[in-house]
């Protein structure tokens, strides 16, 4: 078994050995639902798509999302276990790799649970299953860069209250970057190529870009590069801390 798997496989566990990990699943398939059917309006609009659904997804991650990565590293360094785990036979990226990719992996499966939402669309009508499909790769790339923000935050504090709140309000920020009013306001002040840098940093732009069915290369990198220099950053912030 490599190091990577081992890492995985002792964190995700641990996601389900308390409460906590089935109360976030449950929160997020009752929010899910509610922001689809009631808020979003999915009756009212007679279509047979699930855009409704993925609108919200940023904002559920907002919030739910710090609350997974919050515990990755400030629990370790908060019990005095980050110096165990770095003590076993694995690098410093694998341990960060593996932490990562159960939290992500954890995320998915709240995420394949929603799948009802999917068949009762296709119940009521003839959707583009592919855009549908599409969307979901999209989200599931989205929570994967909030949990890489979340994971490298959560490594520079003791503190997972903490690291929830700058989770967020770094997450926010982000996709922020990207919002409507936000952008108008920058290109009423600046050049207009300013402002599409700002909109190219932003989460919202990248997704809402893929929950539309366009399945584009530049997003899918935008998040996988989103993912790996977070990543690497939180290797770089933990191994400050072994240093202290």
């Amino acid at each position: 078994m490599s190091p990577v798997t081992a890492v995985f496989r002792r964190e995700l566990a641990s996601y389900f050995a308390t409460p906590v990990a089935y109360v976030f699943i449950v929160i997020f398939l009752v929010l899910a639902g509610a922001t689809t059917f009631y808020f979003g309006g999915f009756y009212e609009r007679g279509q047979a798509d699930l855009q409704p659904f993925f609108n919200f997804h940023p904002w559920l991650y907002l919030f739910l999302v710090p609350a997974v990565s919050m515990r990755l590293w400030a629990e370790e360094r908060k019990s005095g276990t980050i110096e165990l785990l770095l003590t076993l036979p694995l690098t410093m990226w694998q341990a960060v790799l593996g932490k990562f990719l159960a939290a992500w992996a954890f995320v998915g499966i709240a995420l394949a649970l929603t799948f009802p939402i999917w068949i009762t669309v296709n119940y009521l009508g003839d959707p583009d299953n592919g855009v549908i499909l599409a969307a979901y790769v999209g989200s599931l790339l989205m929570a994967g860069a909030f949990l890489a923000v979340g994971a490298c935050l959560s490594a520079t504090t003791r503190n997972q209250v903490v690291a929830f709140i700058l989770t967020a309000v770094v997450c926010f920020l982000l996709l922020l970057a990207g919002f409507p009013l936000v952008l108008d306001a920058v290109r009423a002040v600046a050049p207009q190529a300013f402002a599409d840098a700002i909109a190219q940093l932003s989460f919202l732009t990248h997704f809402s870009a893929i929950a539309k069915g366009v399945l584009d290369l530049r997003d899918v990198l935008f998040f996988v590069l989103t993912i790996g220099f977070w990543l690497y950053a939180c290797t770089v912030v933990i191994a400050l801390k072994k240093a202290d």
